[in-house]
């Protein structure tokens, strides 16, 4: 018996080593990567080999939250079961304030470029695990979906997709349209948000963004048509769907009967739309 139980630890050691290795030097999901300009959070999902590469899903946190609190909701729980790594950044600390917060827009003197700051982090993910480039998902929620939208307007080549929950592109549009290009695009929003109303609302001297208006100049981005090519009322969501666009990038719109909040089933809703493109 003896020796059978060791014959076993040798084949199986080995393996384990390399899972190890390959995660040696990668963050806890409630302790913070540091990187140049601030940090964030990564969690990786159970059973993972160690070696294989990952499908990720960048996810940008709310007004006055903090990525750590995405590694205790659905974004964790349903995508790190269907094994993709999980990427929270850190916004920036407002000045004078303790929290954090995504301008989400251009600015003259902004606390840091968000954008930059977002690319130093997917390559440093790639510094530590083996990330699939090509399926790669951005998404977030509050003004961390319009950050998803900022990032989808000026690197959406760079992603496979995007999914904004309860945000829009803040204002100013850029005049000549996304200088990233073409982007799929999830919007999911609730019908009775007074917090992010649909046609977004003034603060200071800034505005939240209107999301039909984001989608419209999206749509002419993607060559889509004004019109959706599909219209689906499934339980709680009521979506719209441009499938047939120019550019091949399609953009699905949802509204349900809620306020400001994540509603159930989104994340399960988000994962079936990004593993499954129409097909063109």
């Amino acid at each position: 018996m003896r020796l059978v139980i060791a014959l076993m630890l040798v084949w199986v050691l080995p393996g384990l080593a390399t899972v190890q290795a390959k995660a040696e030097g990668v963050c806890d999901g409630d302790v913070p990567c540091e990187i140049e300009g601030g940090s964030y959070h990564l969690a990786l999902p159970e059973g993972w080999d160690g070696t294989s590469k990952l499908p990720a899903i960048v996810f940008f946190h709310g007004h006055s939250s903090s990525g750590k609190s995405i590694m205790r909701g659905a974004v964790r729980s349903v995508f790190g079961k269907a094994g993709y790594a999980i990427i929270a950044p850190n916004g920036p600390m407002r000045e004078g304030a303790n929290y954090r917060f995504w301008p989400a827009r251009p600015m003259d003197n902004p606390p840091r470029d968000d954008i930059a700051f977002t690319m130093r982090t997917i390559e440093d993910v790639s510094s530590r695990i083996p990330i699939n480039r090509e399926r790669i998902l951005v998404g977030g929620f509050s003004a961390g979906g319009s950050m998803a939208w900022m990032i989808a307007c000026y690197e959406g080549r760079k992603f496979a997709g995007f999914v904004s929950v309860a945000g829009a592109l803040r204002r100013p549009l850029p005049e000549s349209g996304c200088p990233g290009g073409p982007a799929r695009m999830l919007q999911i929003h609730g019908y009775a948000d007074a917090q992010v109303p649909l046609e977004g609302r003034a603060i200071r001297d800034w505005h939240q963004g209107d999301v039909f208006e984001s989608l419209s100049l999206l749509r002419t981005v993607n060559e889509c048509r004004s019109n959706p090519h599909e219209i689906e009322v499934d339980g709680p969501f009521w979506c719209r769907d441009w499938t047939s666009c120019g550019s091949s990038a399609d953009i699905r719109f949802c509204m349900h009967p809620g306020g400001h909040g994540l509603p159930k089933g989104w994340t399960e809703q988000a994962l079936e739309w990004f593993e499954n493109p129409p097909a063109q």
